[in-house]
């Protein structure tokens, strides 16, 4: 008889069903409507994430609160979600003309609104990958919140330790603490977290506002206030998923609102039948790599251009800013802020407004037909397909749209290499399903190189959360024939659009050209480089225009 081998499954393809069960979860509670996540409904959910230890929650699996990866997330959810026990996500339903207040978390651009002292309502316009977002989120800060109890309950009566007495006591005194009671509060803290004194009055400032400095202890107190009460009272925390949302979800409502403003625009300004250049990109690189060196340059003799475009990336530039921008307006700038609900503003540029002697693109060569670009700010995940999709739509079903060529510039994690190298990827590989894109991409590594900055080509995987992500799954990809150089969240999604529409549905060009670049904002097999770690700084401006300025040479034919 044949001996039977003892299979034994591998960190990455335990960390890979992990990731699968998650999002079979996710969408199943969603379907469900509701669901509390420290209780039964929430098992699966909360098992699943200890197993996958994503790298971005750090210390998730382990007894002691992790300082880092709460940080990251709470810069990502509303201001005093922890107060609250009822989490209401909805679709746009018209909460902007009330009375509430909107909440946009710094780090995540999404209104959420407080309705009462118990429950917080978060607009979900931006596609499942939203959802996905939120409630791994969520479902972190519930795991730490309840090691803040396991560590403060002394038994089931609800009977606290003196250091809890003394976090409540700092917290509910409801004003700035002078530098001794800081200290003692960051002493207590430190003891209930199971971290050292360095380690809270490290990162404790950076929890803070203006408005309150000690938030962080505030947080601290509020997330294992709840998690007691959960205990003690049986007040479990719930999450709804609205029926609106529900009935909603899926049928491109906010894409198709946003993609017809654009087209509305672009026919009000007689500019539909020229060629479109679409760029996914942020709101200030494409404006001020055509105008900001002629804008500046008395400002900044003598200085380099990537200098003038790091004096405009700093916070407290808006004069300089304003400047720049009022001055691309008056030169065929078109600016559309965001009315959908995508959260993705729009700038169309008309190149034949263009004084090219007064640009950074003194040698364009461009036909009669003066192309038009589109800018749209970076799309979220799945939200990636729907604006594409419905942009790449004829307007008013007949007229087609002549888009030459559409362009993707972002930041992604990368596994070969550190923050601020260039990543080109040759095809998207979609993470947990196997599905594929390989394409023809315009920009090359030989382009970008001899700028001081590394740059590695090859295939990227577009996973379905970067908070998701674990070293064992990212190691695979990067060490097996798969050979992935680097990680984003969108890739796939919009070449996935991009071939329907012209290779399917032939609604615009089938030989479109598209280009696809990222800088690395992080390397999340290096510990310390994780996105938990903090944000580029400056190191983003150079890559970040760099690529900007190569897809816009191709377009401009500057040889």
């Amino acid at each position: 008889m044949k001996e039977i081998k003892n299979i034994v499954r591998s960190r990455a393809q335990e960390s890979s069903s992990a990731v699968e069960k998650l999002y079979i979860t996710m969408r199943h509670l969603f379907n469900r409507g509701f669901y509390k996540p420290m209780g039964v409904s929430g098992d699966t959910l909360r098992e699943a994430l200890l197993l996958l230890r994503p790298e971005i929650y750090g210390t998730i699996a382990d007894e002691k609160v992790e300082l880092n990866g709460l940080l990251y997330v709470i810069e990502r959810l509303p201001v005093g979600i922890e107060e609250c026990r009822f989490i209401n996500l909805t679709s746009d339903e018209g909460y902007s003309k009330s009375h509430f207040q909107v909440i946009i978390p710094p780090k995540r651009r999404r209104n959420c609104y407080r309705i009462d002292d118990e429950q917080m309502n978060v607009e979900i316009t931006r596609g499942r990958s939203d959802i996905y977002d939120i409630l791994t989120h969520l479902t972190f800060i519930f795991i730490e919140s309840h090691k803040i109890k396991n560590r403060v309950l002394v038994d089931e009566s609800g009977e606290v330790s003196r250091d809890w007495q003394k976090l409540e006591q700092a917290v509910l005194s409801n004003k700035k603490l002078i530098l001794t009671d800081k200290e003692k509060a960051i002493s207590h803290t430190a003891n209930i977290l199971g971290r050292t004194f360095a380690e809270v009055l490290d990162i404790y400032d950076a929890f803070g506002t203006k408005e309150k400095p000690d938030r962080f202890l505030h947080i601290i107190y509020w997330l294992g206030k709840l998690a007691i009460e959960e205990v003690v009272d049986n007040n479990k925390r719930t999450i709804t998923f609205s029926p609106i949302l529900r009935e909603r979800l899926g049928h491109h409502i906010h894409g198709e609102i946003w993609a017809t403003n654009i087209k509305e625009v672009l026919k009000a300004n007689d500019l539909l039948d020229r060629p479109i250049h679409v760029i996914s990109a942020n709101m200030h690189s494409v404006m001020n790599s055509i105008f900001a060196t002629h804008v500046l340059k008395t400002k900044f003799n003598d200085k380099s251009d990537f200098f003038i475009f790091e004096e405009l990336s700093k916070s407290g530039a808006d004069e300089v800013r304003n400047k720049v921008e009022e001055f691309a307006k008056l030169h065929g700038m078109i600016s559309l802020p965001d009315t959908s609900g995508t959260n993705i503003d729009v700038q169309i540029f008309d190149t034949g407004k263009v004084d090219w002697n007064k640009s950074g693109f003194s040698k364009a060569k461009l036909d009669n037909k003066k192309p038009v670009i589109i800018v749209m700010d970076y799309a979220f995940g799945e939200q990636a397909y729907e604006t594409i999709d419905e942009l790449l739509k004829p307007y008013k079903k007949d007229i087609l749209l002549n888009v030459e060529s559409v362009s993707i510039m972002g930041k992604a994690g990368i596994l070969q290499g550190g923050k601020g190298d260039i990543m080109i990827p040759s095809a998207h590989i979609n993470e947990g399903t196997g599905d594929n894109y390989f394409f023809q991409n315009e920009l090359t590594a030989e382009m970008l190189e001899g700028n001081d900055i590394p740059v590695v080509a090859g295939p990227m995987i577009t996973v379905l959360g970067t908070s998701l992500q674990n070293k064992d799954v990212l190691k695979f990809f990067h060490e097996s024939t798969w050979g992935v150089i680097g990680l984003e969240m969108e890739g796939a999604y919009y070449q996935k659009a991009i071939q329907s529409a012209s290779k399917i549905r032939k609604s615009i060009n089938p030989n479109v050209k598209v280009r696809y670049a990222y800088y690395a904002s992080d390397n999340p097999l290096e510990t310390g480089s994780t996105l938990a770690s903090g944000g580029l700084g400056t190191t983003g401006v150079k890559p970040t225009y760099l690529i900007t300025i190569k897809i816009l040479e191709q377009i401009f034919n500057v040889i």
